[in-house]
């Protein structure tokens, strides 16, 4: 397999997450390619990076291989309308981690069938830690869905889903994810802090709780179920805290957040 050329449209922090991701993995710097409408953001992405820049994304596109466009979801029409003869001339394998565009959209502003990969990173993908939802229309090949996932691997983990309307759950619960513990996290901080501790050991115990309650669950290989029963004592203190979630339904109340953002998601894509 010949080593691809790769386009970044958009060199914002996701764009440049990917490109960091290529070089770390040992992708040739000369087979990379960034533009953006931004002079500031290519002087900045050239010197960190050493990659062929420029404002022209047909430029960037008739030397690609595979494209990632990693612009805002508000301006990708523009983007690719803008770049669609060059499109269908060159066939290239399109990645959109645009939220909300669906495959049939890009579709039709190139005015040709094409390769395309729809990806839903998140915010954690910014430190490698992302967790991303891809999904492949019947244009992918084997070989270009392995190079998509090799790519999109530079922001953290993949998964591959089988139907582009599940990228709206994974929108809810990873893409949206982040905040929630955020919120979860903040309001454990709060409370503790109303019980006595200072701020600084309450956010550090709360912070080193999370994580390491996250690494438990990813390295163990028990179910999170398993996970919570070992560490749940009989008539202990967590029985009793965990009581009181219980009383609250905070299945049920989980089950609204996720269906809630999964039908903005949905909305946001008519």
């Amino acid at each position: 397999m010949t080593t691809p050329t790769i386009a970044i449209i958009g060199t914002g922090n996701m764009g440049q997450c990917i490109i960091g991701g290529l070089i770390a993995n040992s992708h040739p710097s000369e087979k990379l390619w960034a533009s953006d409408p931004s002079t500031e953001k290519l002087a900045q992405v050239q010197q960190k990076f050493h990659i062929e820049t420029t404002a022209d994304n047909n430029e960037a596109i008739h030397h690609a291989d595979i494209v990632v466009f990693a612009t805002k979801p508000q301006v990708l029409a523009e983007a690719i309308k803008a770049s669609a003869d060059t499109i269908k001339k060159s066939h290239p394998l399109i990645i959109s981690i645009a939220a909300g565009v669906k495959e049939t959209n890009i579709q039709q502003w190139v005015g040709s069938h094409i390769a395309i990969v729809r990806g839903m990173p998140n915010v954690a993908g910014l430190i490698a830690c992302g967790a991303t939802g891809l999904y492949a229309n019947p244009y992918v090949t084997t070989e270009q869905r392995s190079l998509a996932e090799s790519i999109m691997r530079a922001l953290g983990i993949v998964v591959w889903l089988k139907e582009e309307s599940h990228l709206d759950i994974v929108t809810a619960l990873s893409g949206s994810g982040p905040a929630y513990f955020f919120l979860i996290m903040e309001t454990l901080q709060a409370a503790a802090e109303k019980l006595g501790l200072d701020p600084d050991t309450a956010k550090l115990l709360t912070l080193q709780t999370a994580l390491g309650a996250a690494r438990m669950a990813l390295e163990s290989g028990e179910s999170l179920h398993t996970l919570r029963q070992q560490v749940t004592s009989p008539g202990g203190t967590t029985e009793q805290g965990l009581r009181v979630l219980e009383e609250a339904n905070i299945s049920q109340l989980f089950l609204q957040v996720l269906q809630a953002a999964k039908n903005r998601a949905e909305e946001l894509a008519k």
